[in-house]
């Protein structure tokens, strides 16, 4: 047997290297991602609801205020309330498109360092019929040898081929890792796009509803409460005013909250019209975040 005919070890020992760095650097890599990326949406969960605590308070403050401040305050709090829609769509997106993938690259590493392992104890097996022909050689036994040398053909094929296996699995892998960190990030950037362009038309309408606030008038219906109570003395009974009434109207009061919620779901099935890669409701799968 030539032994010049089998391929270096070094040299394969080489390539074998090289995935596994390829394979040990993409498992980092995508733990780092996967776990800094459901921060992300954690976080982004929490600024959700933390923005629906400032929409309930400022309702009860409203309730309280003069006719347009209490208008202003309750328009301004129903555009806040659907940002905070978009930002639910945002969330399930996030969940769905960019954190599950990055979850789903355990397997698949296992997968592929599973292949590398085979490849290493078969390589091994090749060597060790190299190392026992070597030896064979320097005692020269003409039948001895022959064996060792058909030993050493069967373990150079199994290597051949296992090595064959490997550089498609690993090629394959990288491959798809590639193409896996383009879509995913495009998916991130996406959603994060389509959220901040609706959020910014309706910011928009919140800001021109602060804007057109008549502060004069509630200061002119404010004066004027308080010029009936701490006015002269009158001797007649006092005239109790029935047409200005500083509370919100219980009927109003009492759907406040349910009209929130109407719109949150109207709001997410429009955002998932809108975008060019809809994504389905996935808005139960996410009710841990919300939590």
């Amino acid at each position: 047997v030539n032994l010049k005919l089998f391929p270096p070890p070094k040299k394969k020992d080489s390539q074998v290297q090289v995935m596994e760095d390829t394979v040990t650097n993409a498992e980092k890599s995508f733990s780092q991602f996967c776990s800094l990326l459901a921060a992300y949406t954690r976080k982004t969960a929490r600024l959700r609801d933390k923005a629906d605590q400032l929409v309930k308070q400022l309702i009860n403050f409203a309730n309280t205020e003069n006719p347009e401040m209490r208008a202003t305050l309750r328009n301004f709090a129903e555009d806040l309330a659907k940002v905070q829609d978009y930002r639910q769509a945002e969330v399930e997106r996030l969940e769905t498109k960019v954190v599950n993938p990055l979850k789903l690259y355990g397997v698949q590493i296992k997968q592929t360092r599973a292949e590398i392992k085979k490849f290493k104890s078969v390589r091994n097996n090749e060597i060790k019929q190299l190392e026992k022909l070597e030896k064979l050689r320097q005692k020269s036994p003409s039948d001895r040898q022959t064996i060792a040398e058909t030993s050493v053909q069967r373990a150079s094929v199994d290597a051949s081929r296992t090595s064959h296996q490997l550089e498609e699995t690993v090629d394959t892998f990288q491959k798809q890792k590639l193409k896996d960190i383009q879509k995913i990030f495009s998916d991130f950037v996406t959603i994060e796009m389509v959220f901040h362009a609706k959020a910014l038309e309706v910011y928009s309408s919140a800001f021109q509803t602060l804007e057109s606030y008549d502060l004069e008038k509630d200061l002119e219906d404010f004066r004027a409460k308080m010029h009936g109570v701490y006015g002269r003395y009158d001797a007649r009974p006092p005239v109790m005013d029935t047409t200005l009434s500083p509370a919100l109207p219980w009927s109003l009061a009492q759907s406040a909250q349910s009209t929130i919620q109407s719109q949150r779901k109207e709001a997410v099935s429009e955002d998932d019209s809108a975008e060019e890669d809809p994504v389905e409701d996935l808005r139960g799968q996410a009710q841990g975040l919300h939590q």
